[in-house]
C-alpha cells in the first residue's frame, strides 16, 4: 500500500509540473486544476506518511481482554494489579477515536499487555445490565468511558472522554505508586 501511495504522489507531483510548464508557456490551464492537484499531493502525502509510522496496526489484537466483571476489580487491585476498564460500543465515535488514537496503537499495547494489567471491556453496542449498573454506580452517562484502577487509587481515576496516550500513561503510573 505505501509503495502504491508513493507512485501516486510522484505522478500527482510530476502531473503539476508539467501543467505548471505548459501554463508558462503559455496554454490555457486553469489555476484550479493545479492548486487541486498540489492539494491531492499534500492529502497523499499525509496519508503516507501515517502509513510509515512503522507501528504495527495489527498489535490490538495482542490485548488480552475480560468481559467486564465490576465485583471483581477490588480483588484484583488488593492482590496488587493494576485494572483497566473500557466502556465502549460500536456504534460510538468517540470510542472508536479513542481506540484508533490511543488503545489500538502499539506502544500503548506493549504498556497494557503487562502481566500485572488486567484488562476489562463492557462493549455496550447492545443493552447490557452489567454495564448499565457500573455506568450507573460511576454516575456517567454512558460512552466512551475509561477508569484505571490500582494499589494506589483503589477507587480508581476516570479518564477523559477524549483519550490521550498521556492521560493513560499518568494515570497508570499513579495507580501502580
Amino acid at each position: 500500500m505505501a509503495t502504491l501511495m508513493m507512485i501516486l504522489l510522484l505522478v500527482i507531483f510530476s502531473a503539476v509540473v508539467l501543467l505548471i510548464r505548459a501554463k508558462i508557456k503559455g496554454k490555457s490551464i486553469p489555476t484550479l486544476i493545479i492548486v487541486m492537484l498540489i492539494f491531492m499531493g499534500i492529502c497523499f502525502a499525509g496519508v503516507l506518511a501515517f502509513i510509515n509510522k512503522g507501528e504495527n496496526y495489527q498489535a490490538y489484537q495482542m490485548l488480552r481482554w475480560q468481559p467486564l466483571q465490576p465485583e471483581k476489580i477490588a480483588s484484583y487491585v488488593a492482590q496488587g494489579n493494576i485494572v483497566f476498564v473500557d466502556i465502549t460500543a460500536d456504534w460510538c465515535v468517540p470510542c472508536q477515536t479513542n481506540k484508533a488514537n490511543v488503545l489500538h496503537r502499539e506502544q500503548v499495547v506493549n504498556q497494557l499487555n503487562q502481566q500485572h494489567i488486567i484488562l476489562m471491556q463492557g462493549n455496550w453496542t447492545h443493552a447490557d445490565a452489567v454495564i448499565e449498573q457500573y455506568i450507573g454506580q460511576q454516575a456517567v452517562a454512558g460512552t466512551p468511558f475509561n477508569k484505571v484502577y490500582g494499589p494506589s487509587y483503589p477507587k480508581g481515576i476516570e479518564l477523559p472522554k477524549a483519550l490521550i496516550i498521556d492521560d493513560l500513561y499518568q494515570a497508570l503510573s499513579l495507580v501502580a505508586q
